[in-house]
């Protein structure tokens, strides 16, 4: 019946407004779609089958517009260049974090959805970016800066914006709604109407907006349009899980939310097909695989959160059980082949401690965040619903998460466990995204906590092109020894079908501290065996073979291992990482 993206479109609106304002705000929608897609037949032109817009050659670097800076020219441009002379052929997108004018949160308080920073450049040194990868932006709509002229407009009570934002009364009971800041939930504005407490789900200066309102609804899709016409073949829908609010519940997750990133996405399946959605939901594993809708209406990519804590904590202990067991349950999690994970380890914001909420117990959760402490970092926290706190997230380099910055540790075995960690990242299914401070080996940034006084400056410290490139020139340095070693992996990674994100994987539980699974092509030309150990030991291990030959082959150096009947002998140094296939 509702088989078509329009006949969608009306039926998610009629449920949003209700049948009346429902019709109406679908006539005004679809006319907009109908001009877009007239004025860009080319984004439906030439587009491959859904289940391979994304391939074993696709991964995604994740950065800010003006992280690499030099005197004299935008940083936009300065991205594109150090991107296009490093990278280019080992790496297939950049997700530029939020490039938009903003007041706070180093770019998530957006001031103008529609321009680009001038601090970072223009639309055309976007599109440099584009000439050499394929582009994701962020759509962060659940708020949007107080500094913005939507909410300017709010505040002199003009009657196009006065239901654009939720205003709450302070006395209201709100105390089941979810909070993933200990910071109050309503904030107070003097408006041209007088005093009202607007909702603000992460910051006084990130005002959330009402998408009870069509006019707002719309406005955000207009948004989304220029993305698409701008370049992006992926949107982030940044914090999307707090969309729609409703009195007398947890405001999360709502059937709402999940309505209007079906809206989305039918709207992008009219004017745009070849590009997808991913949902950023820090949450528990259940929860934010839910945004893959039925496999085929909702989200194309979700966010593995539960990978980056589950694999610090496997380094951490050198034991991968709980990294083990979680992986094997949620291999078969993918409800069609048009969906897939979107596999990261660090990023800017830190290690969401949420996602492993009845994976890891609380005690492992704890000794965490003592060791990310000790380790120099810190712990954010979230309000719980009785008062207390918990906590919400690790804020720390990878790297230095890892192996201690203080410690006495050779620069070898610390570059050789932080490269286990990308490689069990990378060999899982999904698509990889890598924070660009992990490609470049960056280390806790304690100076730009101070500067802040924001626990995520940490990690988002900005290059000097010149240092940068300086760093990777010498072969004794951190930076170059952790890209060097980035790009082995990923070269061979990309040669292989078997890490296509629809290829097949198995768990292996073979060893407490081996994290083992196979990968297997979808057209059964190859299967490859990945081991990573995740301790700081030697080991000598006699393993079932899954592959019937009588020599392996590590994609990554190119040393071979026999194979006696069925078992491989191996022995298996400090943190090594073997993806094992054919000789």
């Amino acid at each position: 019946m509702n088989n078509t993206p329009e006949m969608k479109i009306r039926e998610h609106l009629r449920f949003l407004y209700g049948d009346a304002t429902g019709a109406q705000v679908a006539g005004r929608l679809l006319t907009r779609l109908e001009a877009f897609g007239a004025a860009h037949p080319e984004l439906r032109q030439n587009l491959p089958a859904p289940d391979e817009r994304l391939t074993e050659r696709d991964v995604i670097l994740i950065t800010y517009g003006d992280q690499i800076q030099e005197p004299g020219k935008s940083p936009l441009r300065s991205l594109a260049e150090v991107l296009a002379s490093t990278v280019a052929d080992v790496i297939s997108g950049v997700h530029i974090l939020p490039f938009y004018p903003y007041s706070s949160d180093d770019g998530f308080s957006v001031i103008d959805y529609t321009a680009v920073n001038p601090d970072c450049g223009r639309w055309d040194d976007v599109a440099r970016v584009g000439a050499h990868f394929r582009l994701m932006f962020d759509a962060v709509v659940n708020h949007i800066s107080a500094q913005s002229d939507w909410f300017q407009a709010f505040l002199q009570d003009d009657p196009a914006f006065r239901d654009a934002f939720i205003v709450i009364s302070p006395e209201t009971d709100l105390s089941q709604v979810t909070r993933p800041r200990a910071l109050p939930l309503l904030t107070p504005v003097d408006t041209a109407a007088g005093k009202k407490w607007v909702w603000t789900t992460f910051s006084a200066d990130q005002i959330d907006l009402n998408f009870a309102d069509p006019d707002t609804l719309l406005r955000i899709v207009d948004a989304l349009l220029l993305y698409v016409e701008k370049g992006a073949e992926i949107i982030r829908l940044d914090a999307i899980a707090y969309l729609w609010k409703k009195i007398g519940t947890s405001s999360i997750h709502l059937e709402e939310t999940h309505r209007v990133v079906q809206l989305f996405r039918a709207v992008l399946d009219i004017v745009a097909s070849g590009v997808m959605l991913i949902t950023e939901t820090n949450v528990p594993h259940a929860e934010n695989i839910s945004y893959f809708g039925d496999g085929f209406n909702e989200a194309q990519l979700v966010y593995q959160f539960s990978l980056p804590p589950l694999t610090l904590h496997a380094l951490a202990r050198g034991d991968a059980t709980y990294l083990t067991a979680w992986a094997a349950g949620v291999q078969a999690d993918l409800p069609s082949a048009q969906t897939t994970f979107y596999n990261f380890l660090a990023s800017h914001d830190g290690v969401g401690v949420r996602p492993v909420e009845g994976i890891l117990p609380s005690q492992e959760v704890q000794w965490l965040a003592e060791r990310v402490r000790a380790h120099g970092g810190y712990v954010s926290t979230k309000a719980n619903p009785d008062g207390s706190e918990s906590p919400y997230e690790f804020n720390i380099s990878y790297f230095d998460a890892l192996s201690d910055p203080q410690g006495d540790e050779p620069l070898d075995t610390q570059v050789a466990r932080f490269m286990a960690a990308q490689a069990m990242m990378l060999a899982l299914r999904g698509v990889p995204a890598i924070y660009v401070h992990s490609l470049f080996g960056s280390r806790n940034d304690a100076e730009g906590v101070a500067q802040t006084g924001r626990y995520r400056s940490i990690n988002r410290e900005k290059f000097q092109r010149a240092a940068l490139e300086a760093a990777l020139a010498d072969p004794t340095s951190l930076r170059a020894r952790v890209f060097s070693a980035y790009r082995a992996l990923l070269a061979a990674r990309r040669q292989h079908k078997a890490f296509h994100p629809n290829a097949s994987q198995r768990i292996l539980d073979v060893h407490p501290a081996l994290f083992a699974l196979t990968r297997s092509a979808v057209d059964g030309s190859e299967t490859v065996f990945c081991i990573h150990n995740v301790a700081n030991e030697a080991l000598d291990v006699a393993l079932p073979c899954p592959l019937a030959v009588e020599q392996v082959r590590d994609l990554v150096t190119g040393a071979q291992y026999p194979v006696h009947g069925d078992t491989l002998a191996l022995h298996i140094v400090p943190y090594q990482a073997l993806w094992l296939t054919s000789a």
